[in-house]
């Protein structure tokens, strides 16, 4: 009987990265981190950014607006915004609150 391997919904690297960088900072991360990280590890901010809202899906972390309040992402909210396979960087200024584990 052979198990079957479950492919992990964001990038693993991503995920790390960003958890390390929490760790780093000790304090939530904005859409700045997210592309100082990009520029300095030579990935694409949408790339980084699909992996936050997998895992704000997901319940790994949260995603708290300007106002200070936590905003439920769904699959939903992500599918809208991830046009042609890429999120959109005007769209993600939308998204410029605090991201931080759970």
């Amino acid at each position: 009987m052979s198990e079957k391997l479950e492919t992990p919904k964001w990038d693993e690297a991503l995920a790390n990265m960003a958890n390390e960088e929490f760790l780093k900072q000790s304090r939530p991360l904005n859409l700045r981190d997210f592309s100082e990280l990009a520029d300095e590890y030579s990935f694409r901010l949408d790339d980084i950014m699909v992996t936050m809202f997998q895992l704000v899906i997901n319940g790994d972390w949260q995603y708290i607006d300007n106002t200070g309040i936590e905003q439920q992402i769904t699959q939903d909210t992500l599918d809208k915004l991830y046009v042609n396979r890429r999120l959109k960087e005007e769209d993600l200024q939308n998204f410029n609150g605090d991201w931080s584990p759970r």
